[in-house]
């Protein structure tokens, strides 16, 4: 398991948090217990098995919803 943090361009709402919420927790691979989206510091902190699923597919879930990924870091 890997551990990201993906900051994003500004939340607007929290109906944004529950939106990118919904997409990130039907993709395989994601542990969606730990799963957060932070909204006061529009942040995604996500646990994902690199074996089945990448940073860029979960980066591309997001900016297919029409957020902007300023940047992310996977530990």
């Amino acid at each position: 398991m890997k551990a990201a943090t993906i900051q994003l361009e500004t939340l607007a709402c929290p109906s944004c948090m529950q939106k990118i919420e919904g997409a990130l927790k039907s993709l395989d691979g994601i542990d969606q217990d730990t799963m957060k989206v932070l909204f006061n510091s529009s942040k995604v902190k996500v646990n994902f098995d690199e074996e089945k699923i990448s940073i860029d597919q979960i980066e591309s879930a997001i900016t297919k919803l029409g957020y902007e990924v300023l940047k992310s870091k996977v530990k």
